[in-house]
């Protein structure tokens, strides 16, 4: 078959770190210790690893197989799938679900980045030294009232994450090469900031103590969504990296390797965090407000408070700009392989069009937080429910049936190449465990199932 794609990763690391990258985002970074903290801790993880095992991983080697079996964006790719293994043309539309799917969500999720980069010099500037909770979070409605500052932070987001794509395959492994060290380093030192500053004991504590009481069906619920939406699964971003992995690398290792790297990222951060909270007596209940509101007045209270604080926004950015890079990468690759276009007009393209469509998301936060078009819900609440309640479940649920009901055996065997008891088990799963639980992740995301 014709490899659509020419450009490979140089390396299975390359690769992991990339595809990390994608997976690691602002959601690692403050959601994955919260939810587990307020489930059970180390009970909750126990039931995260599973949900991982049972939906995560499979999905992954599924979407990444899929990748390097088409070779090209994920709307050629599932064509030319289709069209290997017998199967109607409408299977190319899951390519086209994932590719949608990643321009709704960079649209706002670069609004939201762009926050992390204008809290770096507040930080760095000591600005909240002295203030208290509620000078604190007026500093941050005032910040989202400006749809001035909003839009050149959302404008930087998309100019830095199209300079890194523009350049293909060396600029995704220049990127991260770079992005992905730096981020372990800055959570090892900000670990190392919360031990010899914050209340060290009682974050662990937080995390890691088992405690079954807390354990309720809704936390399970919990543990499979985030199972699935923390790896980035479902969007086309997973299938366009796995189209430039080279053929000797094994699909199953990289897959458990990105996955456990995901995982350490998050519980690396909560280990940071959580610590720094409880010294500060805040609460740690405060959900997305713990970056924007409750850990800038935690940092402003510390001694070396404004070196660290603006260290650990920093990291998000770094974080968010590994994600958002994946984001746009999918709907450049079709660009360039459909329509010819080169990479830098295929990137600008791109941005010009999710740069746009965030002015949306920028002004649901002021000028137009009155306007709710459809169900009660702003512009940013639309596109944010849209990508990751409908589109993402629904795109790793058609991946799992393809991958496992719809492509011949031989082609599954020969990308995965791995031992035959390894194969059975993951075919097992991917036929008649994940696709339930994937739909029942999106009942509940939707409402229907809670």
């Amino acid at each position: 078959m014709q490899k659509a794609v020419k450009n490979q990763w140089s390396s299975r690391w390359m690769f992991i770190l990339a595809a990390t990258g994608s997976a690691v985002g602002l959601g690692n970074i403050w959601k994955f210790p919260y939810i587990t903290g307020e489930n059970g801790g180390g009970a909750f993880v126990l039931v995260y690893l599973l949900c991982v095992a049972l939906i995560g991983i499979p999905v992954m080697m599924a979407e990444i197989m899929l990748g390097r079996r088409g070779g090209g964006s994920p709307i050629n790719t599932m064509r030319v799938l289709a069209k290997e293994a017998k199967r109607h043309p409408i299977w190319g539309l899951l390519g086209w679900m994932g590719m949608l799917a990643g321009i709704i969500i960079l649209s706002y999720y670069s609004v939201i980045a762009g926050w992390t980069l204008a809290y770096i010099p507040l930080m760095a500037s000591d600005h909240f030294h002295g203030m208290d909770a509620q000078a604190v979070a007026d500093t941050f409605d005032a910040f989202t009232g400006n749809p001035w500052w909003l839009l050149l932070c959302h404008t930087a987001i998309i100019f830095l994450t199209l300079m890194v794509v523009a350049k293909g395959v060396c600029g995704l492994e220049k990127a991260v090469r770079f992005l992905m060290p730096a981020l372990f380093l800055i959570l090892l030192i900000l670990d190392g900031y919360a031990y010899s500053r914050g209340a060290f004991s009682q974050g662990l504590d937080f995390l890691f103590a088992s405690d079954f009481s807390k354990l309720s069906a809704n936390s399970v619920l919990i543990a499979m969504g985030h199972a699935f939406f923390t790896l980035s699964l479902g969007m086309g971003a997973i299938m366009v990296y796995g189209a430039y992995l080279p053929k000797e690398v094994s699909i199953t290792q990289v897959s458990i390797t990105i996955a456990a790297a995901d995982t350490l990222v998050a519980l690396l951060a909560g280990i940071a965090i959580f610590p720094i909270v409880f010294a500060n007596g805040l609460p740690a209940d405060s959900g997305p407000g713990l970056i924007f509101t409750t850990l800038p007045l935690a940092f402003s209270h510390m001694a070396g408070g404004a070196v660290f604080g603006s260290l650990f926004f920093v990291l998000l950015l770094f974080a968010a700009l590994t994600s958002t890079i994946s984001l746009v990468e999918p709907a450049v690759a079709w660009l360039g392989e459909s329509k010819g276009m080169s990479r830098k007009n295929a990137a600008i393209l791109c941005g010009i069009f999710s740069w746009a469509l965030g002015l949306l998301t920028v002004f649901s936060f002021n000028k137009l937080s009155d306007v709710k078009p459809l169900f009660d819900k702003t512009f940013f609440d639309i596109f944010d429910y849209l990508a990751a309640n409908i589109l993402l479940p629904l795109g790793g649920l058609a991946i799992a049936v393809f991958a496992a009901w719809s492509l011949d055996h031989h082609m599954r065997h020969d990308e995965l190449n791995t031992q035959h008891d390894w194969f059975v088990c993951w075919l097992f799963v991917l036929r008649y465990i994940t696709p339930i639980a994937i739909f029942i992740i999106f009942l509940h995301a939707i409402g229907i199932f809670a």
